[in-house]
């Protein structure tokens, strides 16, 4: 169901947990599941976080973003400070998004996928309140981990968006122009499911193939 962690600049760790296909509690503030939570790396609520403030509500206090279903990948923008948000769909829909503080992304009254008979899951595609995807795809590639590339082994490659596939066994190179993403081409196709990807200490990148059990390391010259 998906969980990834992550510390921004500021030293807030934050973490994603899939909505354990109970769908509807991924809108229910006071269930943890289908949310992106951020806490002080000690534990400490977040006195900004936006429901914190609000006990009377039942709304959990660590919850940072909502709406979410299963959240494969989170990466932080290396100039921007943005955090970034890979995320399964059901049949169709798999997402990036930009995580807000207080924003519903939708999950599940709102989506661009389908029950796995190809029959619709909701009748919405947009609703007022909700916040729609910046990117998303049809069919679903299965997305994994996700990573900003900032190595200076790959300058033309810089703060773009590397998101990995589980299903179409592939790396994708995404140019972000603000908020929209322009899907620009394959890094890698063909190799496996991909499970995870980063930078190296030594610039090269390091992809982790699921169920093959081997790690890929891909410099300019290979």
């Amino acid at each position: 169901y998906g969980s990834r962690l992550l510390f921004d600049r500021e030293g807030y760790l934050y973490f994603s947990i899939g909505d354990r296909h109970l769908m509807i509690q991924a809108q229910n503030l006071a269930r943890p599941e289908g949310k992106f939570h951020r806490i002080h790396s000690d534990g400490r609520i977040p006195e900004d976080n936006p429901f914190a403030q609000m006990p009377l509500t039942g709304a959990l206090p660590t919850i940072y973003a909502y709406g979410s279903r299963n959240a494969q990948g989170l990466a932080l923008h290396p100039e921007t400070g943005d955090i970034w948000s890979s995320e399964h769909g059901p049949m169709g829909g798999d997402e990036v998004n930009k995580i807000m503080k207080g924003v519903n992304y939708g999950w599940p009254v709102i989506t661009m996928g389908l029950h796995s008979d190809n029959t619709p899951l909701t009748p919405y595609k947009e609703k007022e309140g909700m916040a729609q995807p910046n990117h998303y795809w049809i069919p679903s590639p299965a997305l994994s981990a996700l990573e900003f590339s900032t190595s200076p082994l790959f300058p033309k490659w810089k703060n773009n968006l590397l998101l990995a596939s589980l299903k179409h066994k592939n790396i994708r190179r995404l140019i972000i122009d603000g908020d929209k993403v322009t899907e620009a081409e394959f890094v890698l196709k063909d190799c496996g499911r991909i499970r995870d990807i980063t930078t190296g200490p030594d610039g090269a990148l390091y992809v982790l193939v699921d169920r093959r059990g081997f790690l890929l390391r891909i410099t300019p010259e290979n």
